[in-house]
């Protein structure tokens, strides 16, 4: 593609921060330390995860990139950057999660298949750029399109990334055109992350981030635009992240009769301790995230001291000294929020939190009850076992 490859192997891999934890070299994927979510409402983006399929492409000439927008539509076209850049500009603050967060914890109940992932596949940035329904104004698609007039349901993105799953193909996904071509959903063709050009990590130079969806949907280094009748048939639509119930395994498993994941249930994580910590007795803040998928606010998170007999509510904050108000113009819809809550722990004890959304949908008390195969969507009571001891420090 002009100005834009795949390279085949990991020589020219861009750098990344130390402290990273390392979840797979090849292809990268990593994940910072629970610690560093807190620390900003922002994530920076040295301690955004990392989730690839293969090698991170290469951009040669910006100017010579271009992406294409053809399938069920009657005008087709070529558009480079500054076609896109040329569009009103919007800045949208998003959390990306990948569906396999907390992955690790749901195979520690039985084993499940893929990247092993703490608690740190998630990450909120302030994404900039176009609007897709803007940019598919450009071929003729009015804003709240459900149809077009081919026979165009579905909105397909396709990577210059190339991955073994789909046998050295492109990495791709689809969204409904009615959510693509609805400015309120927010879906961006974004060039900027936290007020900076997206790094190779993160999709450069042009990358699509569909909010309040699981992150397999945010395509990295598009490279087309494809209006399609039917969802996208790629293996990460059809053959990966789908949510099957505990009865299935990888022997009477039947990928057709499930729907490919899109919004992701309401999740909360404690970040501010480790499990099997050393902490001295007395006042202790435990703070974390908490989110939810499709645009839903968090009405409220919940914890407990004592493994879940008994709770307290914590605070909820995005932006520093300005009160939180699930589903208020003034909050962002998309974001997560941050929670934080001081208690008193006299003696060693598991802590629990859990988070409820604005439709009222709670977390699974446990991990078994939601196990499946492919260790996704692990959204279960988030607990920390702390152990309390006296130092002389």
């Amino acid at each position: 593609m002009p100005g834009l490859t795949a390279p085949s192997d990991y020589a020219l891999e861009p750098p990344r921060h130390p402290a990273l934890q390392i979840n797979a070299k090849q292809p990268f994927n990593a994940e910072p330390p629970r610690s560093a979510l807190i620390s900003s409402y922002v994530t920076p983006v040295d301690f955004f995860y990392k989730r690839n399929h293969g090698p991170i492409p290469i951009v040669e000439d910006v100017e010579k990139y271009y992406f294409s927008i053809h399938g069920l539509i009657e005008n087709p076209k070529e558009l480079f950057m500054r076609d896109i850049r040329m569009l009103p500009k919007y800045n949208v603050a998003a959390t990306l999660q990948c569906a396999g967060n907390r992955r690790t914890a749901m195979s520690k109940s039985k084993t499940v298949k893929g990247v092993g992932w703490d608690v740190s596949a998630i990450g909120n940035a302030v994404w900039g750029g176009a609007k897709l329904a803007d940019v598919l104004e450009l071929v003729g698609i009015p804003k709240l399109t459900r149809v077009t007039k081919s026979g165009g349901k579905h909105v397909e993105f396709v990577s210059i990334d190339k991955c073994k799953e789909e046998n050295g193909g492109p990495y791709k996904a689809s969204i409904p055109l009615s959510q693509a071509t609805d400015p309120e959903a927010d879906v961006l063709l974004a060039y900027e992350m936290n007020g900076e050009l997206l790094n190779r990590d993160h999709g450069y130079p042009l990358r699509v981030v569909v909010p309040g969806v699981i992150g397999a949907r945010s395509v990295k280094w598009l490279e087309a635009i494809n209006i399609i009748a039917e969802e996208c048939q790629g293996f990460f639509m059809q053959k990966d992240y789908k949510m099957f119930p505990p009865s299935v395994n990888w022997d009477n498993i039947n990928w057709a009769t499930r729907r490919p994941l899109m919004d992701f249930p309401v999740q909360c994580v404690i970040c501010s301790l480790e499990d099997m910590n050393v902490i001295k007795p007395g006042k202790v803040k435990i703070s974390g995230y908490a989110v939810s998928g499709g645009g839903r606010g968090i009405e409220r998170v919940d914890v407990s001291i004592d493994g879940g007999k008994n709770w307290v509510e914590a605070s909820r904050y995005q932006k520093m000294g300005a009160p939180y108000v699930a589903d208020d113009i003034s909050s962002d819809k998309w974001a997560w929020v941050l929670f934080e809550v001081t208690v008193d722990i006299p003696q060693s004890t598991q802590i629990v939190a859990k988070a409820v959304d604005t439709a009222a949908n709670v977390q699974p008390e446990n991990v078994e009850t939601i196990w499946n195969l492919r260790g996704v969507l692990n959204t279960s009571w988030h607990r920390v076992n702390v152990r309390v001891g006296h130092s002389n420090m």
